[in-house]
């Protein structure tokens, strides 16, 4: 099946830039931590990222052991690049990551050079690319000396392996040490990906205010909060499930708070989870926010969020003492 992009795929999209780079980003980015793998339907994965690069969203959000088994995201997304998406390679960013369970031993996760360095050449083969726009320290190593790690990713930008790098899941007091080391180096961080939601307001403790203060992008995850804030649980949760989904957070107390969230939506003319993306941007502090999708059609509802990205004060007012009851 031969592809011809939207012409028109670039006028609806907000552009972001991120922090005080020459980069810009969609405002809705694709994540491709779920329903990229050898058990999904090759065929809807490709209409996915067709239908998101028609939509304008040009960042397509990786890591090296994504999708099931590991490693298939990105192998997927390589073959979708050199079919579909041939000749567009410049339209479109390409960010993956290493840090978590890749392989057995030792070697096989965490931040060493070791693991990453392993772990970017593997990247490259399975998309097939020269190089990435992002790399991303996946997860801080407690073990591993950040210098290391930092070090290793100021090398691959050094190689021409990656264009930027960034940081993912790093508390405060491990981002400021890992800016300050990147910067010594000459290779900034450019961006900091961390999970950010209604219901998931950890940055807001300090880290949103150094991003900014620092110049770093911020590109969030899990907006939706793993279903919570959809329409999925609204009806309640299957007796079936119930334990499986309390470990993630899936609770009958929470699905309480996201019907009366789901409310405040439908004034609004928007679903429970088009709102959680528009409230994840609503003050522009936040540069893009990653949504997944198994269908085309969640991948347009969720772009859709971004017709009404506006909150009145009251509407805040209301939202953040639901969430605090």
């Amino acid at each position: 099946m031969h592809y011809f992009p939207n012409k028109n795929r670039y006028l609806e999209m907000k552009y972001n830039r991120v922090g005080k780079s020459g980069l810009k980003l969609p405002a809705i980015s694709a994540g491709l931590w779920q329903h990229f793998g050898e058990t999904d339907v090759y065929a809807t994965c490709r209409d996915i990222i067709c239908r998101s690069f028609d939509l304008g969203i040009t960042h397509f959000d990786l890591a090296n052991n994504y999708g099931n088994p590991p490693g298939s995201s990105e192998e997927i997304f390589g073959k979708i690049l050199r079919t579909q998406l041939q000749g567009y390679r410049d339209e479109i960013l390409i960010t993956t990551k290493a840090g978590y369970d890749m392989w057995e031993g030792p070697y096989g996760e965490w931040g060493s050079k070791k693991y990453l360095v392993a772990s970017m050449d593997q990247s490259l083969k399975r998309l097939g690319v020269e190089y990435v726009d992002m790399f991303y320290s996946h997860r801080f190593d407690p073990e591993t000396p950040l210098e290391e790690t930092m070090r290793t990713l100021d090398l691959f930008v050094r190689q021409g392996k990656a264009l930027y790098v960034g940081i993912s899941n790093y508390d405060l007091e491990n981002t400021k040490k890992a800016v300050t080391i990147l910067k010594e180096l000459g290779t900034p961080c450019l961006i900091h990906q961390p999970s950010y939601s209604m219901l998931n307001r950890w940055i807001e403790g300090g880290l949103l205010e150094y991003l900014r203060k620092e110049g770093i992008g911020i590109i969030t995850f899990q907006p939706m909060q793993r279903g919570l804030l959809t329409d999925t649980y609204l009806e309640g949760i299957p007796s079936d499930k119930a334990a499986t989904l309390a470990e993630i957070g899936i609770t009958e107390e929470r699905v309480a708070l996201a019907r009366k969230l789901n409310e405040v939506a439908k004034k609004r003319k928007q679903t429970l989870a088009q709102m959680a993306i528009a409230w994840v941007l609503r003050d522009g502090k936040v540069t893009s926010v990653l949504v997944g999708a198994s269908t085309v059609s969640q991948i347009e509802d969720n772009v859709a969020a971004l017709n009404n990205g506006t909150f009145s004060p009251e509407e805040l007012t209301q939202i953040d003492s639901i969430l605090k009851a």
